[in-house]
C-alpha cells in the first residue's frame, strides 16, 4: 500500500486530484480488510455480550426467586466462565473465516 501511494506521488504530471484518487485506490485493500476484521470481531464480540447478558438475567431471576446472594454469585460466575470458554472454542473457526476472506481479497 504504501509503495502504491509513493508510486502515485511519483508522477510530475498528475494533478492534485489524481494523485489523491490514486492514493485512495492504493489504500482500498487495506480499507475493505480492515473493515473486514472489525465485522467478525464485532459479531464475536456480541455474541459473547449476549451470553453474558443471558448469565446476568438468571442471576437477577435466581434474586427474585429468594436464593441467597452468595449462592447467586457463584451461578454467575460459574455461567460467565462458561461463556469465555464456550466462546474460545470458537476463535480458531473465526480466525480461519477471517484468513479466507481475507485471501479471497487479495485476488
Amino acid at each position: 500500500m504504501f509503495r502504491c501511494s509513493a508510486s502515485c506521488c511519483e508522477d510530475s504530471q498528475a494533478s492534485m486530484q489524481q494523485v489523491h484518487q490514486c492514493i485512495e485506490r492504493c489504500h482500498a485493500p487495506l480499507a475493505q480488510a480492515q473493515a473486514l476484521v472489525t465485522s467478525e470481531l464485532e459479531k464475536f464480540q456480541d455474541r459473547l455480550t449476549r451470553c453474558i447478558m443471558h448469565c446476568n438475567d438468571k442471576a437477577k431471576d435466581s434474586m427474585d426467586t429468594g436464593s441467597k446472594e452468595q449462592q447467586v454469585k457463584r451461578q454467575l460466575e460459574s455461567c460467565v466462565t462458561k461463556c469465555v470458554d464456550d466462546h474460545m472454542y470458537l476463535i480458531p473457526t473465526m480466525t480461519k473465516k477471517m484468513k479466507d476472506s481475507l485471501a479471497s481479497l487479495a485476488k
